[in-house]
Formats: C-alpha cells, sequence, structure tokens
C-alpha cells in the first residue's frame, strides 16, 4: 500500500445506540459495518462499554467475521480484556471510560495507571493483538506509550475539533497535534488520530503526513441520516485521499 495512504476507521457505536433506544434489532450495527466496508472504510470500530450502553458483547462476536479490521475500543480491565483475547480483534484500542461521561472525554492517564495498563498491554500482545493508546497530544503521554511498548498511538482531536473555527484557537491545537505525531512517528510509534472529527476538520487533520489513520463515528453516523451511510462514507473516503494528494 501507497505508504502516504491515510487509512478510514468508521465508528459504529452510534448505531447501536439507536437501536438500544427502542429495545429492538433495528438498525444492526453489522449491516452498518458492512455498508462501511462496501464503501470504502478500512476498518470498523466499536466500543464495547461496561455499561454496555450501546454496542453488546453480541455485536463484537458478529463484527469478527467482517472482511476488514476490527479495532475494539475498551477500558483496560479484566473483563474486557477477557472478551479481546475470547474474539481476538485485529487490534484493541484502550481508552478511560467514565459510567456519567456522554462521550469519551480525553486520553488514558499513563501516569496514574501504568502497571495496569502495562499488565493489560502484555496480555494483548501476547495473544498477538496490536494494541493503540487513546492519549491527549502531550509528548510524556508519548514516552510513556513508548515505555509500555505499545504499537500505536492515537491522539485526541477533541479539542481540536471543538475550537474548530473560533479565533485561532484550532490552529494552536492543530500545530500541537502536528508536532506531538511528528514526535510519536519519529520514535517508532504508529499514529492516528480521532474524536469530533467532521468533514471540515479531517481536510485539516488528514495534512499530517505521519498519520496512517482516521477514526471518525458520530459525525459520519449523524450524517447518514441525511445522505446515507454509504454516501457519507464516499465523501469522507474522498476528502482523505484529497489530502493526502
Amino acid at each position: 500500500m501507497n505508504n502516504n495512504y491515510l487509512r478510514l476507521g468508521v465508528n459504529i457505536d452510534h448505531v447501536a445506540t439507536i437501536r438500544n433506544a427502542r429495545g429492538v434489532i433495528h438498525p444492526d450495527p453489522l449491516k452498518a459495518a458492512q455498508i462501511a466496508s462496501q464503501s470504502g472504510a478500512d476498518g470498523i470500530t466499536a466500543h464495547l462499554r461496561e455499561d454496555r450502553r450501546h454496542i453488546s458483547d453480541e455485536d463484537i462476536a458478529r463484527l469478527i467475521d467482517i472482511d476488514i479490521p476490527l479495532n475494539l475500543e475498551m477500558a483496560p480491565t479484566k473483563e474486557m480484556l477477557d472478551i479481546a483475547v475470547k474474539h481476538k480483534p485485529n487490534a484493541c484500542c484502550l481508552v478511560p471510560e467514565k459510567r456519567q461521561e456522554v462521550t469519551t472525554e480525553g486520553g488514558l492517564d499513563l501516569d496514574k495507571n501504568f502497571n495496569l495498563i502495562k499488565s493489560c498491554i502484555e496480555k494483548l500482545k501476547e495473544n498477538k493483538i496490536r494494541v493503540s493508546l487513546f492519549i491527549d497530544p502531550n509528548e510524556n503521554h508519548i514516552d510513556k506509550a513508548k515505555e509500555l511498548n505499545a504499537d500505536i498511538v492515537e491522539i485526541h482531536t477533541g479539542t481540536f475539533a471543538r475550537t474548530f473555527s473560533k479565533n485561532d484557537s484550532f490552529q494552536k491545537e492543530f500545530k500541537k497535534i502536528q508536532s506531538i505525531a511528528n514526535y510519536a512517528s519519529d520514535i517508532g510509534l504508529e499514529v492516528h488520530a480521532g474524536h469530533g472529527l467532521s468533514y471540515e476538520t479531517t481536510e485539516i487533520i488528514a495534512k499530517i503526513s505521519v498519520l496512517k489513520e482516521l477514526n471518525i463515528g458520530h459525525f459520519i453516523i449523524g450524517e447518514a441520516v441525511f445522505d446515507g451511510l454509504d454516501c457519507v462514507i464516499k465523501r469522507m473516503k474522498a476528502i482523505i485521499n484529497n489530502a493526502r494528494e
């Protein structure tokens, strides 16, 4: 594959959120994953939360069989570790999790949870599962990720996305992400990014040449209500590809 190629991972959590609101079987996250694959997505991301507010254990069991890689987002707990080892997704992205949060609010605290995360990474890698750490754009976190022997860091783009078009704040945040991404790549980590990205913010963030993957969910699923999931994914892929030309 072209070294300049930037992959798109589609997070399907909110398809399950809509399904669970009525306690029925539609819409089906597996069907969303299949449409994403057919529309050019390079992978699927699904977050199995401890409270099971959207994606379920059954969803993960079914998503394992799709024809593009599954990235399982999970808290670094024994329960989630056992599920990951059982199903063996292509990769696991360790994320912080709070019961009261609406969505993931920031990156892992690698200082506070160093030993817990270290043991989790070791177990996943023993089972040949690639490990990603969801972190804020901070050089210390990059150093810790390297020390922990993670394969990948996924840089949290939430602040950048929230400040988009607000004075010069988003430009400062972009430069911070770009600098941290370059640093992570220089020390041998694969670099991904995600959270809160839209068409406009993706066009900007995709220009960071060392990024290998963007994971986008809420915006894609939301826009699919108006334009259809296949059309939104194809448009997002075109934006990413054009940014890399």
